[in-house]
């Protein structure tokens, strides 16, 4: 059993798995699944303006807390005791046309070249980390929400919103890889 929790688990086992996740908050809470929203229970709580957005009971929702902070753990143990020395798995396209863009370590999720502490004063990694944070932000609070949020509970729930967030959601990342990323390169 442990050599199974060690590998890399297939989508086919790992996406059920997160799925199931919609219905079981909704049938024994009532609560939508999302992360972002994490964000503003924090800032209920240490903000002590007396901001419209941060008034709200958030003592309700801090299972939501808990929630990330069993991710956040969850993740760490995971890396820490079960591995994480596995081979990440890029299609040999994918690595050519990274490759093409000037990258060259593919040794993790994010590379090196662009994503280093080092790189973080360099035009590229200010437009990256910093500029491109400050959308997601911005685009998390614009949509009132982020991608499980709208993606997972939301599309499950048959709601218009969360389908044209998700539609937006993609098309960005395609604009994005094709338009924008060459050019930042």
């Amino acid at each position: 059993m442990l050599e199974f929790l060690n590998e890399p688990w297939p989508w086919y086992v790992a996406g059920p798995l997160f799925g199931l996740m919609v219905p079981l908050l909704l049938v024994f809470g009532n609560k939508p699944f999302g992360i972002s929203s994490s964000l503003r229970h924090v800032c209920a709580i240490c903000v002590p303006m007396k901001i419209n957005y941060f008034r709200y009971n958030w003592k309700e929702e801090q299972w939501n807390l808990f929630f990330v902070g069993g991710v956040l753990i969850g993740g760490f143990l995971a890396h820490r005791f079960m591995g994480g020395d596995h081979q990440i798995a890029i299609s040999q396209e994918t690595v050519s046309d990274l490759t093409a863009l000037g990258l060259t370590d593919f040794n993790s999720y994010l590379p090196r070249e662009i994503f280093g502490w080092e790189h973080l004063l360099s035009v590229r990694g200010f437009v990256f980390m910093v500029f491109g944070g400050f959308l997601i932000g911005f685009g998390t609070r614009y949509a009132n929400g982020c991608t499980s949020g709208h993606s997972i509970t939301g599309m499950a729930n048959f709601q218009f919103g969360s389908l044209i967030a998700t539609i937006s959601f993609f098309a960005g990342g395609l604009i994005m890889t094709y338009f924008i990323l060459p050019y930042l390169m």
